[in-house]
């Protein structure tokens, strides 16, 4: 019988993942060729625009999803499993990767901000982006077409389709627009449980008969190898899937990794990119990495150092204020002050390789 229990797993996986190895490039064409490889109606080459298998909407996204409490994720959720955090205001919401697995994106709204978080199984990049287009509220789907094995995205309102790591609009009316990003924090299940046990975290209830206890794609995210849609370049600097955290200025990306973070429950990296002073707080213990502008709008240069272990705070300042893991100032004077926040999200490092080739690596 375990023949027949792997054969089943397979025909989930190529039915309900973004991607499968039958899918081809778009455009028709013999042997899934397009017609014509450089459409000028696309931002991006055709011919590196491939089919994922189950069509536009084929995996549904969320719209106003269900929430609950933390004891009632916990029964489907264990320690290593990964959440994605967002604060605006007073309130903090978690949608978690099981759920983001089967749907990809999430379409919500907290406080005044309107939002899809949209989530790429293939590449590991978990991204905010604002749902108000020229003005006008939107929701975004599943294209179900892929660029460099990345999420596309399509908006509602004109069909316009978005790679979700270029953050712009690559086909249809919005075409050469960037995507507002807003900011998220990464981290995991037990980690959440320490920092945030009131916040409430995406229900299983979704209207759709999913197995979210069960990762859908196999061995993929453990297979550093494993590839099912090409990318290029393929950086061999890393291993494919390592996790990293990326953060683009002015169009460059530097990527720090967890070894960086080691050692220590906390680690603070005090760093200049691109003329910028960064600050990037972590822990490979607790599985997060955050990156902020270490100079506030006054001009103020702060200087940081880790909190000795976990609590509501993660580093301390020079002026005594303590900071949380979202870069508010939670005690002292600047209490209520937030950190100015760069372009930045956790991703394998085969997203980061082949959407930005010339990429730094962080060497501590």
């Amino acid at each position: 019988m375990k023949w027949l229990k792997m054969t089943v797993l397979i025909l989930i996986v190529v039915a309900m993942s973004c991607s499968n190895e039958g899918g081809g490039t778009i455009g028709g064409g013999n042997n899934g060729t397009p017609d014509n490889n450089n459409d000028p109606l696309w931002a991006i080459p055709q011919t590196e625009v491939f089919d994922g298998g189950p069509g536009k909407d084929g995996i549904p996204a969320l719209s106003n999803p269900n929430f609950v409490t933390v004891e009632v994720a916990d029964e489907y959720m264990t320690d290593e499993d990964l959440i994605i955090g967002v604060k605006v205001g007073n309130e903090i919401r978690g949608y978690t990767h099981p759920v983001l697995d089967w749907h990809e994106i999430i379409n919500d709204e907290l406080g005044d901000e309107k939002f899809a978080l949209t989530y790429c199984p293939l590449t590991g990049t978990g991204i905010r982006w604002n749902r108000v287009l020229d003005g006008e509220e939107t929701t975004f789907g599943v294209s179900g077409l892929l660029y460099n094995t990345n999420l596309i995205p399509y908006d509602r309102a004109t069909d316009s389709n978005w790679s979700q790591m270029r953050n712009d609009c690559v086909n249809g009316e919005f075409r050469g627009d960037k995507a507002e990003l807003q900011p998220i924090v990464e981290l995991d299940w037990k980690t959440w449980k320490l920092m945030f046990p009131d916040a409430l975290v995406t229900s299983t209830v979704t209207g759709h008969s999913r197995n979210y206890g069960s990762y859908p794609y196999g061995n993929y995210r453990t297979n550093h190898d494993y590839l099912i849609f090409p990318i290029s370049p393929d950086d061999d600097r890393l291993d494919r899937k390592e996790r990293v955290l990326g953060i683009e200025i002015g169009g460059d990306v530097r990527v720090y990794r967890f070894s960086s973070f080691e050692l220590s429950e906390i680690r603070v990296v005090q760093d200049i990119f691109k003329g910028e002073n960064v600050v990037v707080v972590g822990s490979s213990e607790h599985n997060f990495m955050v990156a902020y502008n270490r100079v506030l709008p006054d001009g103020t240069q702060l200087n940081f150092i880790p909190q000795t272990s976990l609590s509501e705070t993660v580093m301390l300042d020079n002026e005594g204020n303590q900071w949380n893991v979202f870069g508010e100032a939670v005690i002292g004077p600047r209490m209520g002050q937030r950190l100015q926040t760069y372009d930045s999200y956790m991703g394998y490092w085969l997203a980061w390789g082949s959407f930005y080739p010339d990429c730094d690596i962080f060497q501590f």
